[in-house]
């Protein structure tokens, strides 16, 4: 049976336990063992973390230590999946700029906060992630980050819908949805989800879904085809 983490806490503004809750019911209607975590420190067992099919972070503003993400950032080299959303996943740990680079992003702003109406305009529609999903309107946060240029983008938004001090930059297409590798690992994100009911939109959901999966068949494929992260180390200074 495949198995996830999801590993909740940080800022409760983000309804982290409900977003939680809602994923957790989503993996076992997928058969997944799913093991609920409130405490980083779950992240310090090496060995279990490598041996997961799925890591969910769902933490807002929060602190890790070297010792808690190092072994998150090996077991996603080694294939296992890792998903998130909106502040739960690229503004988890604002210090961590391991975590940054291996999520493919960070947040630095969202103008006009909550409320905000905006178009979620589908890029890549021959993606099986966002296959037969058309562009949608949300009304919510609207997140400005700061991007990985190495990440596939899936979706995006156009920045400014608020004015402020970005707006002289003029028109921006800012990604809303991603995925990138990380050694044999996938990764998968979407901005979406300031509170739990983001996802009673149907379209933000079922991305989240399909993203879910797709990080997790990450280690099905890195399984079959004996793929590690042996193929990438190098013994020079990385972080």
């Amino acid at each position: 049976m495949r198995k996830a983490l999801i590993v909740w806490g940080g800022w409760n503004g983000h309804e982290p336990q409900k977003v939680a809750e809602r994923f957790e019911k989503f993996l076992k209607e997928q058969e997944f063992e799913v093991e609920v975590a409130t405490n980083l420190d779950v992240f310090l067992d090496a060995e279990k973390i490598k041996n997961l099919h799925l890591i969910v972070p769902v933490w807002t503003m929060g602190k890790i230590t070297k010792e808690q993400c190092n072994p998150v950032i090996e077991a996603v080299a080694n294939g296992t999946g890792i998903a998130g959303c909106h502040g739960g996943m690229c503004d988890a740990f604002r210090e961590s700029v391991n975590w940054q680079f291996m999520t493919g992003g960070n947040w630095v702003s969202h103008p006009g906060s909550d409320q905000v109406e905006y178009m979620v305009d589908i890029k890549n529609s021959s993606s099986p992630l966002t296959f037969g999903i058309n562009s949608f309107k949300v009304k919510s946060e609207q997140y400005y980050l700061h991007v990985d240029p190495a990440v596939e983008v899936l979706a995006v938004t156009r920045f400014p819908t608020v004015k402020w001090y970005h707006s002289s930059n003029g028109v921006v297409d800012m990604p809303v949805v991603w995925t990138k590798k990380w050694g044999v690992g996938r990764v998968f994100y979407s901005s979406l989800g300031h509170h739990d009911d983001a996802f009673e939109t149907p379209e933000a959901f079922e991305l989240m879904k399909r993203g879910l999966l797709y990080a997790a068949e990450g280690k099905d494929y890195a399984l079959k085809n004996g793929l590690t992260s042996e193929i990438y180390k190098n013994s020079a200074k990385m972080f």
